[in-house]
């Protein structure tokens, strides 16, 4: 899912590295920070380094909270099982979300020559900002929420997504919202890539699909919305659609709501959020989400991971939880996949995780020549009611 401008990165030994603590086949475990190694980025004495690049304090914090605690259970886990022949550790670089802050992310992750991988960048927005360096440093990067659809294009060498991209997403909800019989939609979006990329793909469709389209753009500093949702009010369209995140569509939801606006009102994976439950109150009942994200709290295949997550972080897995857990188990059995073939490097990580066939609980984990995920996808609606974000199904069984 996630953010803006493009920051391209000189990655040299900086570092006012923010370092929180916090929070296959197989399932396996530890966390903790980096080691040594040598510059070939081959570690000594059996121990590797997988990192994660989020959101770990701002505005944004909590998709970085829910993923890096998945990364980190599954980490432990496969630590615990202790069948691995080796030592995993969890390092955690705070992007805060931001592209201009994720070039010093990157460099804390490249200064430790023990990892082997990185889960993330979460954001768009810093994916783009680092995925050339990443790609350069020839370090394995799976995203578990970095939506935006044109990530695939840009030749990042070492890019892969575990979830279905914004044009995926923006498609089919576009098609759900023209199966209403909607003659006139509003589309936001915050100028975020993110956010303007699903916005974007939402446009596109409803046009094709003969729905009128009024398209607007609200930067994601601004706080309040009393004329954006004036104007969505005036315009008589019968549904707003909002590309950006949880706590500006929180302040979007207030000021439709005082302005009596009666449409239907969905956002995009960014919405999706304790921040905006709480952020909206009663004002974001109605609400509805498109998500390429699995709800761990109802689906069969999660009860495990469901149930050890909430014993381990006294809190239910949130958004791009499990899709966090899946990228950091396929990671881990690339590692596993390239100590028996010989030698634990970043190249011979890489090489398995471009040929890893792992089946997660979100779906069977593997990948194209381009990264994007080449096993089946899903895009799942959900929608707030009395204060809870609830699961409705299938995007494309909505009617």
């Amino acid at each position: 899912m996630r953010t803006q401008s493009l920051a391209k990165i000189a990655v040299i030994g900086v570092v006012g590295a923010l370092a929180l603590t916090a929070c296959s086949n197989s399932k396996k475990n530890n966390s903790g920070l980096s080691g040594g190694g040598n510059s070939s980025g081959a570690t000594s004495g059996g121990t590797y380094t997988i990192a994660f690049e989020g959101p770990l304090s701002g505005d944004n914090q909590q998709l970085g909270i829910n993923e890096v605690n998945a990364t980190e259970l599954a980490i432990n886990q496969a630590n615990a099982k202790g069948d691995l022949g080796f030592t995993l550790k969890l390092l955690k670089a705070d992007d805060v979300g931001d592209p201009s802050k994720a070039p010093a992310a990157a460099a804390q992750v490249l200064q430790d020559n023990t990892v082997m991988g990185v889960i993330g960048p979460s954001f768009s927005g810093a994916t783009k900002a680092v995925g050339n360096t990443y790609g350069d440093a020839g370090l394995a990067m799976i995203t578990p929420s970095a939506s935006n659809g044109t990530l695939q294009t840009l030749g990042f060498k070492t890019f892969h997504r575990v979830i279905p991209n914004d044009n995926v997403e923006g498609t089919q909800g576009a098609d759900w919202l023209a199966r209403k019989g909607l003659k006139k939609v509003f589309v936001v979006d915050d100028q975020s890539d993110y956010g303007k990329g699903v916005a974007d793909a939402v446009d596109k469709e409803l046009k094709a699909k003969g729905v009128a389209v009024t398209r607007s753009s609200v930067d994601a500093k601004t706080t309040d919305y009393g004329a954006a949702s004036q104007s969505v009010k005036s315009s008589g369209a019968g549904a707003l659609f909002y590309g950006g995140y949880d706590a500006q569509a929180a302040l979007f939801a207030k000021a439709l709501k005082a302005v009596n606006y009666t449409g239907i009102t969905a956002g995009g994976n960014g919405v999706k959020s304790s921040v905006f439950t709480k952020g909206a109150g009663d004002a974001g009942n109605g609400w509805y989400f498109t998500c390429g994200c699995l709800d761990a709290t109802i689906a069969d295949n999660a009860k495990q991971f469901t149930a050890d997550y909430t014993k381990a972080y006294n809190t239910p897995p949130s958004t791009y939880s499990p899709e966090a857990f899946d990228a950091t188990n396929a990671l881990i059995q690339a590692i596993k996949d390239a100590k028996s073939k010989g030698q634990v490097t970043k190249a011979t990580v890489l090489a398995a995780v471009n040929a890893i066939d792992y089946q997660g609980i979100t779906t069977e984990v593997k990948f194209g020549p381009d990264g994007e995920p080449a096993g089946a996808t899903t895009v799942s609606l959900y929608t707030q009611k009395a204060g809870k974000i609830v699961s409705v199904g299938l995007l494309k069984d909505q009617s």
